[in-house]
């Protein structure tokens, strides 16, 4: 018998929606696992997507890919990079593993949630091969970091973050568990391949890797294109879920995209911005976190959103203002309290540096220079004990982020404030107008998290200081962050000569 050729079979191999007989379809796919009730209605049989692979070829291209970054890995370690690494790149490569790499887990079983749940063959079959993308994302970003185990502890936290009570990768925690873990797969399909992956993470290891690369780190530049094409392919699910639920539900359809993509911008402004602005060193960056933002997110996710018939986010002009200021909020945030994290933050703020800020972010000298002038001073006179933490900061009930940002007074006209509300005797706390509409869409979802702010408050933290939180959030003096150049950038001014 002659071989079927592709076009006549591979249609037939993955449409394979049947009626079942033993048991009622909605038992089979329950309503809020599957569609939900925005997609109930949807013919979900005319669900197709653009990137069209079968198993075979699936196998094929990724045994390719892991043969590539494998050998690239293996030429790579007789060059012993790391050995002469910047310390501001190796803590952006330990700021990425550590809030990446478990994550990618979880997107792994968001995909099979949609593998198993998903109203259409054809879309559970997608899911299953971005199932194994995501897991095979797991095991490379776990074994990468894992050979650098000899040079710090700090590249265990690729493996530790998740597992822990670190602030940062709470916050990590509670928007992949809200988008996740928690949705229909109709709902997840937006929220995650949508604008989780096509609106931010494909991008952020294209960009990354660009970045890597310019800094010669050849490996890791590797890494992350490899993870990068397979992005490319499996976020397509969202945009072919959006063209069956727009016609169904569209106000449900705009809620998804307007929550996702701020939960999105708030983890990605603390993780990308820093890492672009303040940890590449400043030979090597190819243009700022904004300009990035502006290229390749803004313009790109515009386009898709209008493809689809919807709007633009309610609060696309409070999200546009923030690229101007909200990740050097954040910045300044976790270096302060870098005693908390697992890598060394860098300051990013010598003279040169501060000129290339200025130029990128007119009101940045004006905004952020007497504070980093004081920081440095006190550096200089031997005072490092005032550039540390105390105490802790008022963190968002919805990012779990700092509350460090200058929106809470430029936006009420220089008198400070806290977006606050009330409820079932409990005050949440909010960093910006759109955190806090999230949570009272879903109050009842969010009301009983605590941030890390509120377990010391509710006596979880013994003792019930700085000390004692550092030893609940499992970082020990060994991992504990600090300045990434020793603050030669303190010395590094226009006032003092480098030492």
């Amino acid at each position: 018998m002659s071989l079927l050729k592709r076009e006549e079979w591979f249609d037939l191999s993955r449409r394979l929606d049947w009626t079942p007989r033993y048991v009622p379809a909605d038992e089979l796919f329950p309503s809020d696992f599957s569609a939900g009730e925005a997609g109930a209605k949807g013919d979900w049989s005319t669900w197709d997507e653009p990137y069209k692979v079968s198993y075979r070829e699936y196998m094929h291209l990724q045994r390719q890919k892991e043969t590539s970054v494998y050998a690239v890995k293996t030429a790579l370690e007789r060059a012993k990079f790391l050995e002469r690494a910047d310390p501001r790149w190796k803590a952006v490569m330990k700021a990425h593993y550590g809030a990446v790499a478990i994550g990618e887990y979880v997107a792994g079983m968001a995909e099979a949630r949609m593998g198993r749940w998903a109203p259409s063959a054809a879309w559970r079959n997608v899911s299953v091969l971005g199932l194994l993308d995501e897991f095979r994302h797991t095991q490379i970003q776990l074994i990468f970091p894992h050979s650098f185990l000899a040079d710090s502890p700090q590249w265990d936290w690729a493996q530790k973050a998740y597992h822990s009570n670190e602030w940062a990768a709470l916050a990590a925690k509670h928007i992949l568990d809200d988008m996740l873990l928690t949705s229909s797969a109709v709902d997840l399909a937006v929220l995650l391949t949508f604008v989780f992956e096509t609106g931010f993470t494909n991008l952020q290891f294209l960009g990354m890797a660009m970045d890597a690369m310019e800094e010669g780190d050849v490996e890791f530049s590797t890494l992350l294109s490899s993870i990068q094409t397979d992005e490319a392919r499996h976020s397509q699910q969202g945009s072919a879920v959006l063209d069956i639920l727009v016609k169904e539900d569209p106000e449900h359809a705009q809620y998804l995209v307007d929550k996702a993509f701020w939960r999105c911008w708030r983890l990605f402004g603390v993780l990308t911005g820093p890492a672009m602005d303040y940890y590449t060193p400043l030979e090597n960056r190819r243009m700022s976190f904004k300009e990035f933002m502006e290229e390749w997110v803004v313009d790109q996710f515009q386009r898709s959103v209008e493809d689809h018939g919807l709007k633009l986010p309610w609060y696309w002009d409070i999200f546009l203002s923030e690229l101007d200021y909200e990740h050097h909020s954040l910045h300044m945030g976790v270096w302060f309290w870098r005693p908390t994290v697992w890598w060394d933050p860098a300051a990013g703020a010598s003279a040169p540096e501060r000129k290339w800020l200025a130029e990128k972010y007119p009101d940045w000298e004006e905004t952020w220079g007497p504070m980093w002038d004081t920081i440095g001073k006190n550096i200089r006179e031997g005072n490092e004990l005032k550039s540390l933490p105390q105490t802790f900061p008022v963190l968002c009930n919805i990012c779990q982020l700092p509350i460090s940002s200058s929106y809470n007074w430029t936006a009420v006209k220089d008198d400070w404030t806290l977006l606050t509300k009330d409820l079932n005797g409990r005050r949440h706390y909010f960093c910006s107008e759109p955190c806090q509409w999230i949570f009272e869409q879903e109050q009842d979802k969010y009301d009983q998290h605590l941030s890390l702010v509120d377990r010391f408050l509710a006596g979880m933290i013994d003792p019930p200081d700085l000390g004692g939180a550092l030893v609940y959030m499992g970082i020990t003096p060994d991992v504990s962050g600090k300045d990434a150049l020793e603050y030669a950038w303190a010395f590094d001014t226009e006032e003092v000569a480098p030492s």
